[in-house]
């Protein structure tokens, strides 16, 4: 019963104590929300203790050492001590070098535990002032002791990298010096390359099956005289089955790309029969002797090989394209149908006019020597000044005639006569000719096959030319008798392409001298010991083997002072003194260097540049800066094997849309 009596007072002081429980429970939870409020943002007390204040600021540091290499912090340090405190918001303004931006952190973060021991730091200087830019941005007035140190660290810093500027351009031109030096050590002959480094660049295991397997088959070879040797009949008949196997595996292949899809099979069952015999046969004196054997087989037909090449190279330079061929064929032909009144040239009262620029001009090419006369007209200043004077033989009279009869030259003169008709030029006058009709230069032509020729060396094959053989090539020793009342005429081959106006020719002053000329002893096998037997007392005695060369091709002679000096006279002398062809071999330049010997004036080499026909690395901004081109060599432009990349200065010369060249087949890619 009491419980129940007391009840109603119970209730009565619950209702009045809950208004201070509520605000006591409130007080509580804020007072709890202002602390980890506080705890959260980093609020220190408004008056810290010294303690608590170096306690913060040592576990700040220590979280920094956990961020930052001790380089970064060695670099915060220092610009703190010299323009403020810093923070990461620095780094994103470029204010320093990009090396220092730390990645992989939180920029608010790092932000914040970087400006924090720093702001601290700053404020333990009382005498650092700040103020306020119109930016807004904090600037920092530094003590003349801080801007003296300030000024000499840039200073420093200019100076260095001064010096390092200095050191990159000399290990720079060093590198350009090297890779110069490099390149001039390198064989031009290298010609197969893209270019002189590609050699360094090349992978060693490149097709490295191909190599193998040939490697394979030299021993198989080995094993298999060896085997047959020593009566290995079993092992004989298996190394001879693998290596036909290898061979026809193996085919033309150069690379590893070209083998067959069974090579690696063939290669891995060759490889074990040649374990096999080396097993059973190998010794050293006798594989050693093997294969000493084969290397001097193999470089006897490479001899071989490189006499036919040359050989047919030969041959190829002396056919005459079917074309050229068909085109003096119809020439002469309708020459011949020609009226006797209808055969004369024009202008004829300017052949002996000195005043005039004359040419000397000796082919049996109708197509050559109608290049050479096109490219000089179209690049003379004046044509009506220019005189050509063509001398060819009896075959091709009437077809050399004929074409310009047809495609006359413009305003310039141009004469065809036959050599033939020099009536002068007889074997009782002219050397030469004499000794081409001896029996041994009979015996040296015609009797190739003979062992005492053709066996004897291919070096000896370019001298059985037919040129060498037409007086058309030694004609250019008697051009006085030629022109008898000419001053100065140049001299043409009919391999060349005129690309600029010559008449500066003749006003050279040659000094005295009869030739002017290109010389061309830059490389050393241009010299007089290359084409003269110095081992005769004769060439020993009266000229210096180490002497330039000069060029044939493009030729002003001085037909005067060749009088004075009798150079015919001079040639004769020299030309008899070689009947026995013990000073030079046959050919016009050997006698030419004799004969002009200490007579040549040398002319700027633009005026002639030379190799198109056999070179093919001529700069090409020689050529194309060069008053004449010569296609001297084998390589001609009108032949197969002329060289593609020169055959466009000569070709544009050519009129492939005539009629007589449209009826031969003549094209630009004939």
């Amino acid at each position: 019963m009491a419980p129940k009596r007391r009840l109603p007072f119970a209730k009565k002081r619950s209702k009045r104590s809950h208004f201070p429980v509520l605000f006591f429970v409130i007080l509580c939870v804020l007072a709890a929300a202002v602390f980890f409020i506080g705890s959260d943002q980093g609020d220190t007390p408004a008056v810290p203790s010294k303690k608590v204040a170096k306690w913060r600021e040592w576990q700040t540091l220590q979280d920094l050492k956990s961020l930052f290499s001790k380089e970064v912090l060695d670099v915060i340090v220092s610009s703190t001590n010299d323009m403020g405190p810093m923070s990461l918001d620095n780094f994103r303004k470029n204010n320093l070098s990009a090396s220092w931006i730390v990645s992989g952190l939180e920029t608010s973060n790092a932000t914040y535990e970087l400006s924090q021991p720093t702001m601290h730091a700053r404020q333990e200087k009382p005498k650092a002032k700040e103020d306020k830019s119109s930016d807004g941005r904090a600037q920092w007035s530094d003590s003349p002791t801080q801007q003296a140190r300030r000024q000499l660290i840039e200073k420093r810093r200019g100076k260095r990298a001064a010096e390092f500027v200095k050191l990159d351009d000399e290990v720079t031109v060093k590198l350009e010096n090297t890779a110069i030096e490099r390149s001039q050590s390198v064989e031009s002959a290298v010609l197969g390359k893209y270019n002189i480094w590609r050699q360094e660049m090349e992978n060693e295991n490149a097709d490295s099956m191909v190599r193998l397997m040939r490697d394979q088959i030299i021993m198989a070879r080995v094993y298999l005289s060896v085997a047959k040797m020593k009566n290995k009949l079993e092992l004989y008949q298996a190394l001879q089955s693998r290596l036909k196997e290898s061979q026809h595996v193996l085919g033309d292949a150069n690379s590893d790309a070209g083998l067959q899809h069974s090579a690696h099979e063939k290669m891995k069952a060759m490889g074990q029969v040649l374990s096999k015999a080396r097993e059973q046969l190998y010794d050293c004196k006798l594989v050693t002797g093997k294969l000493r054997a084969m290397l001097q087989t193999a470089d006897e037909q490479v001899r071989s090989m490189k006499k036919q090449s040359i050989f047919l190279s030969q041959l190829a330079a002396k056919t005459i394209p079917n074309g050229i061929h068909c085109l003096s064929m119809r020439l002469t032909i309708d020459y011949n149908l020609l009226p006797l009144e209808k055969r004369e040239f024009h202008m004829s009262e300017n052949l002996e006019n000195s005043s005039l620029y004359h040419y000397a001009l000796f082919s049996d090419n109708v197509l050559a020597a109608s290049v050479v006369v096109n490219s000089t007209i179209m690049n003379a200043k004046d044509p009506s000044m220019h005189v050509f004077h063509l001398v060819t033989d009896k075959l091709n009279f009437g077809a050399m005639n004929m074409w310009f009869l047809l495609n006359p030259p413009g305003k310039a003169t141009i004469h065809v006569e036959n050599v033939d008709d020099f009536k002068w030029l007889n074997s009782s006058y002219c050397p030469v000719l004499r000794q081409l009709e001896s029996a041994t230069m009979k015996e040296y032509y015609f009797k190739a096959g003979h062992s005492t020729s053709l066996s004897n060396g291919a070096s000896n094959l370019k001298y059985r030319n037919p040129k060498y053989l037409s007086m058309l090539n030694h004609l250019r020793f008697y051009l006085p008798q030629v022109y008898p009342k000419l001053d100065k005429i140049l001299f043409l081959d009919d391999d060349i392409v005129v690309q600029k106006d010559l008449t500066g020719l003749w006003a050279l002053n040659l000094n005295g001298k009869v030739n002017g000329a290109v010389e061309t002893c830059g490389e050393s096998f241009h010299r007089f010991d290359k084409y003269l037997n110095f081992s005769n007392p004769h060439i020993a005695r009266n000229f210096d083997p180490n002497a330039c060369g000069w060029a044939y091709g493009m030729n002003i002679f001085d037909l005067k002072e060749w009088k004075t000096k009798d150079i015919t006279g001079i040639y004769h002398k020299w030309q008899n003194m070689n009947e026995d062809r013990l000073l030079w071999k046959l050919g016009t330049l050997p006698p030419g260097l004799i004969t002009f010997y200490g007579l040549t004036h040398p002319l700027n080499k633009l005026w002639h540049v030379l190799g198109l026909g056999y070179n093919p690395s001529v700069d090409r901004l020689e050529i194309e800066n060069a008053a004449v081109v010569h296609y001297n060599g084998n390589m001609k432009p009108w032949l197969e094997i002329g060289m593609t990349k020169y055959r466009s200065y000569w070709t544009k010369y050519v009129k492939y849309d005539h009629p007589y060249l449209r009826n031969c087949k003549l094209n630009e890619y004939s």
